[in-house]
């Protein structure tokens, strides 16, 4: 693997055999950071939009997972 920074942008050389779901995993990860760098959200907040979130697809999806 090959890093380079230039004055706009970092260049990530990776070779050809990478595994690509790993490689994709990566990338949305650095999404992930790209897109948040410039927010300042208190973890409080995160906290309780992530439990909105799980509780909100439990609630479409737990037939999937509990047969009654």
């Amino acid at each position: 693997m090959q890093i380079e920074r230039t004055s706009k942008e970092i260049i990530i050389r990776i070779p050809a055999n990478i595994n690509t779901d790993d490689l994709q995993d990566f990338l949305d990860y650095a999404r992930y950071k790209e897109l948040t760098s410039k927010i300042n959200v208190p973890q409080k907040e995160v906290d309780r939009l992530a439990d909105k979130v799980n509780k909100d697809w439990w609630a479409k999806n737990r037939k999937r997972f509990i047969k009654e």
